[in-house]
């Protein structure tokens, strides 16, 4: 996924100045779903060339954050593994622009503010941009803001024409106009070709649909189209914004905060306050709370955390004193890099670093190093096995490593009639193979903790609706004496 910007005058490398990267620098910076590489290819006295190189684990993504949401179906596993995601400019190169590129999005340049307000020529190249449907969309989107559009596509395969061409073009455009506006429009128009956003759409994409359009969406002839695909043709964002556009409203002040990684389908799921008097608390905030009470409750000195993600449970289990013995398992070995990085294993203590295992597993098959432990959690984990491996999942964990208590919580998916964009039988993540009814949760449950000699003791968290109950539920499962 390869974004670069050329610019073409006198002292062209000042191009450096102007997006705050040094051309005799390459950068590379972490992202959320993977690294972001900045260099410069060609730097000369009259052409200057800048490259956002992405780098994305597409298991990374499949996996998704701690807390994180999406829509999708139980039969798309394939399409998680497999799929075009590292290759194509989306809406992840939109992210990285507002992340790597803020400062110069927002066009203050403190050594050459004179330069960011001028209009330059200018070319950038997008490699891979998806663009489902009919390719003159490319001019009608880019040609009213100043660009000169050209596109180069490949037949899909040379031994079989009939396929066709590709669906993903490499696109060149040239303009004499400000940096600032340029990183503002692919910001924009970049996720118009793509229908897969990995973000959220909520009233917070408005704001910045609204700032990143001021001054050239709202005269834009196919504002409309541009709008409803921005927001994938979700109608309150797109009547929201378009009534925004509309009255001339500004945008929300410039932030360079990137948006949450969720996974490849875009939808709504806001969190609710419970009093607008009290201070908001996410819904993953206050899942990892219920979970640590009930694992200081139970009385464990050491704890296994089961599909520990990039740490989130981890991080609070080593603030707790009175547990001396911690691990975090994974599937992922690139989840567990990130995992280290973020507990700054290396900075830590000796006495916290042997506190503290992490190792790669499937929490499906035998690991004599899953025993050992007083309490195991799995915090949104089992949603995300097939359903026909639960019981190779309960005969790991409940009959084999057998710890005192067991901590499981799980979505609800009773509460989902909650969420506008979770239509038609959506889950909340892309990477859900089932999400449970509270009867079908409790059945599980209290089948597995008879079999397996436990007593359960269910709850629910966050806000809970009088007819649907709670977004998640917990299982705490203890052993019978």
């Amino acid at each position: 996924m390869l974004l670069t910007i050329t610019y073409r005058g006198a002292d062209a490398p000042d191009l450096g100045y102007l997006l705050h990267k040094n051309p005799e620098w390459p950068q590379t910076l972490d992202i959320n779903f993977g690294k972001a590489h900045v260099f410069y290819p060609e730097v000369q006295q009259h052409c200057c060339t800048a490259a956002l190189l992405l780098d994305i684990d597409p298991l990374d993504l499949t996996r998704g954050k701690e807390g994180s949401k999406g829509g999708g179906s139980k039969n798309l596993g394939l399409f998680d593994y497999v799929n075009d995601r590292p290759y194509v400019c989306s809406s992840f190169m939109s992210t990285a622009i507002s992340k790597v590129y803020g400062t110069a999005m927002s066009g203050r340049c403190e050594k050459r503010q004179a330069l960011a307000d001028t209009a330059l020529d200018l070319c950038t190249k997008l490699t891979m941009l998806p663009c489902r449907g009919d390719s003159s969309w490319l001019e009608r989107v880019f040609g009213p803001l100043g660009y000169r559009t050209e596109f180069t596509t490949e037949t899909l395969d040379e031994a079989y024409p009939e396929w066709g061409q590709s669906r993903y073009v490499n696109l060149s455009l040239r303009g004499t106009v400000r940096l600032r506006d340029l990183l503002r429009h692919l910001y924009v128009l970049i996720p118009v070709f793509d229908s897969r956003k990995h973000y959220w759409i909520g009233d917070a994409e408005v704001d910045k649909l609204i700032s990143h359009g001021e001054g050239w969406l709202e005269n834009h002839p196919d504002k409309e189209f541009i709008t409803r695909r921005y927001f994938n043709k979700l109608t309150r964002y797109t009547r929201l914004a378009l009534d925004r556009l509309d009255n001339g409203e500004g945008g929300a002040e410039e932030t360079t905060e990137e948006p949450v990684v969720a996974e490849f389908f875009s939808i709504s799921i806001p969190e609710f306050a419970t009093d607008a008097a009290e201070p908001f608390v996410p819904l993953n905030t206050r899942r990892l709370t219920a979970v640590l009470s009930a694992l200081k409750e139970s009385g464990a000195q050491s704890v296994i955390d089961l599909g520990c993600g990039e740490g989130n449970l981890l991080q609070l289990l080593l603030k707790e004193k009175s547990f001396l013995k911690i691990a975090g398992t994974d599937v992922s070995a690139s989840v567990l890099e990130r995992t280290t990085e973020k507990l700054k294993i290396d900075r830590l203590s000796e006495t916290q670093k042997s506190r503290l295992t992490l190792f790669q597993s499937s929490i499906t098959y035998r690991d004599k190093r899953f025993a050992g432990y007083d309490a195991a959690a799995a915090v949104e984990v089992i949603e995300h096995l097939d359903e026909n491996r639960l019981g190779a999942f309960a005969a790991v964990i409940f009959g084999e490593a057998a710890p005192r208590t067991i901590v499981i919580t799980t979505v609800n998916r009773e509460y989902n009639q909650n969420y506008p964009g979770l239509v038609n039988g959506r889950f909340r993540h892309g990477d859900h193979r089932f999400e449970w009814t509270r009867e079908e949760f409790r059945a599980w449950a209290e089948k597995t903790a008879a079999r397996y000699g436990y007593d359960l003791r269910l709850e629910e968290i966050g806000d809970r609706d009088e007819q649907f109950g709670a977004p998640t539920q917990m299982g705490v499962f203890i052993k019978c004496s």
